[in-house]
């Protein structure tokens, strides 16, 4: 069995505090397929209660996160605009070591975003 799992912390830049009850999903991608494997909300640290990925379920491959930053900003306020400049960030990585702590954290603000592979 895989040693290795994926989580995630999403921080609200513009604001100053972690993003909390934004929505997550993760897709597997399979050639051009994108299969669905988990849905999830940040709780009040940015982060989700369990790790997205969990080691029973790791694999190697490609995947995307896709955090739906619209829905988020609408909730907390953020004047709208007609579309939102961001409202679904997707973020397509590999993971190439089965045993690994893969994370993906998101700095997000209305106009920009960031990521990187933490630890």
């Amino acid at each position: 069995m895989a040693e290795g799992y994926l989580t995630t912390h999403v921080l609200d830049t513009a604001r100053g505090i972690p993003a909390e009850g934004l929505e997550i999903e993760l897709f597997r991608l399979d050639g051009a397929d994108r299969v669905p494997l988990a849905r999830m909300r940040t709780n009040h640290d940015g982060r989700t209660d369990a790790p997205i990925l969990p080691k029973g379920a790791f694999a190697t491959g490609e995947y995307e996160l896709v955090f739906h930053a619209g829905a988020y900003l609408d909730a907390t306020g953020t004047p709208p605009e007609a579309p939102r400049f961001l409202n679904v960030v997707p973020i397509r990585f590999g993971i190439s070591d089965a045993a690994a702590h893969y994370h993906v954290p998101l700095l997000l603000s209305p106009f920009g975003y960031s990521t990187y592979r933490g630890s």
